[in-house]
């Protein structure tokens, strides 16, 4: 016997989604389109969460901003991340904003992570740390500020 199966509507498939995680719209979208719904149904969708409050581009890149940091991810990675996700940059401003880091000890904290306190050996070594640290999405002042850490404590 076959369960006959149920034709969900686009609302009712966007709202089930953002249930589960926080989306942002254009990643909401992509998803309604790939479940084949129309242009039409699918602006539709978007208009009604937004409207009831359930899918905000600001609180989703809040959220991505919360996970990034817990990763020790810096503020270039984390902006570059949510602009690949099609975020606006008013509303990532307002998220950083919102969300505020200190990016210099998250970078020490990164590091020292990575590196176990240790100090590079020689110049080679240093600009692997260095890239590492570009990679992670921090700037030369912060990747210079947590790498002089590891100089301080040595000596």
């Amino acid at each position: 016997m076959q369960r006959k199966k149920t034709t969900l509507s686009a609302k009712e498939v966007a709202v089930q989604l953002l249930s589960r995680r926080d989306h942002g719209e254009f990643e909401l979208r992509q998803k309604l389109k790939l479940k084949e719904f129309s242009e039409q149904d699918i602006q539709q969708a978007l208009e009604y969460c937004i409207g009831y409050g359930w899918m905000d581009d600001v609180r989703y890149a809040k959220s991505q901003i919360r996970q990034h940091v817990f990763k020790g991810h810096g503020k270039r990675r984390i902006q570059q991340e949510l602009m690949l996700k099609r975020v606006t940059e008013d509303d990532i401003e307002q998220a950083f904003n919102e969300e505020p880091q200190d990016w210099f000890e998250l970078a020490k904290q990164t590091a020292f992570k990575k590196f176990k306190g240790q100090k590079a050996q020689d110049q080679k070594a240093y600009a692997k740390q260095i890239r590492f640290l570009q990679y992670r999405g921090f700037d030369f002042e912060q990747i210079h500020y947590a790498l002089s850490s590891f100089e301080c404590d040595d000596e």
